[in-house]
């Protein structure tokens, strides 16, 4: 996982980055259904109730936050992740723009409020709900 490689059209091999999703979450299945419609071949997606690759991070960790594990394994979280998948599309400009000086600290704020109040809704806050 995130360290396949597949070919482009022109015989090429690239890089393949991998997002960690919650299969559980109806609104993250919606988002992964669009971005398997318009993201290119580099983008591959994991459901983090079925992952299995060992040096994850744990389950819980998974859940709170998005993740995207890319092609050298370096695991990019939270916005900048949901900025970096959409990279993938042709809307990435549109996303870039969350991470400008000024704007990038209120939606940061923005998303880890919304990201723990979808834990939080989804699997209350015992940690080992998660993990059922």
């Amino acid at each position: 996982m995130g360290r396949e490689r597949q070919r482009d059209g022109s015989g090429m091999t690239r890089a393949i980055e991998t997002l960690f999703y919650d299969g559980r979450c109806p609104l993250c299945r919606r988002e992964v259904a669009l971005l398997r419609k318009l993201a290119d071949d580099g983008l591959a997606f994991q459901d983090i109730h079925s992952a299995t690759a060992a040096r994850l991070p744990a389950t819980e960790a998974l859940l709170k936050s998005l993740h995207l594990q890319r092609a050298d394994g370096v695991m990019v979280t939270g916005l900048a992740a949901n900025v970096a998948v959409w990279q993938h599309t042709v809307f990435g400009a549109l996303w870039r723009v969350l991470l400008w000086p000024g704007v990038r600290s209120v939606a940061h704020g923005c998303y880890d409020r919304w990201a723990q109040r979808r834990y939080n809704r989804l699997y209350g806050c015992a940690g080992t709900a998660a993990e059922s």
